[in-house]
């Protein structure tokens, strides 16, 4: 039986499968790429989170080593690689050292305190904080 001698009504049935399983297809692949887009996207933000908290770390143990040398440190903005970190320091035998790491449009803020008597600094606490 060949393709001319079909009822009229049968004809197009073989386009519209094939039509059908292509927008499948389409579909399938689209929200595969979508899903994969997002991950990238999320295993970037997580990473530039999880710097900026690295840049708040350093600029924590760089005030520390500042009280040691110079007790009346108070403070700096420092660049860390790509970051910035932001450091507070406030007290005068419990010193509380704020550092904010900024990297790529993300901020973490570690708060630290320590006690600093007798040219000795003793660190008594360390969070991250929102």
């Amino acid at each position: 039986m060949s393709l001319l001698s079909l009822p009229q009504n049968q004809t197009g049935q073989t386009l519209i499968a094939l039509l059908v399983f292509i927008s499948v297809a389409m579909l399938l692949t689209m929200s595969a790429a979508a899903v994969t887009i997002i991950n990238t996207q999320t295993n970037s933000t997580f990473a530039n989170g999880d710097a900026a908290l690295q840049v708040a770390e350093s600029g924590v143990d760089n005030a520390m080593q500042r009280i040691i040398r110079n007790p009346s440190y108070i403070g700096e903005t420092l660049t860390i690689g790509d970051g910035t970190a932001t450091i507070t320091v406030s007290g005068t035998t419990t010193k509380t050292i704020v550092s904010k790491g900024t990297l790529g449009g993300l901020q973490r803020t570690i708060t630290a305190t320590a006690n600093y008597n007798a040219n000795v600094l003793t660190l008594t606490s360390w969070s991250e904080t929102p």
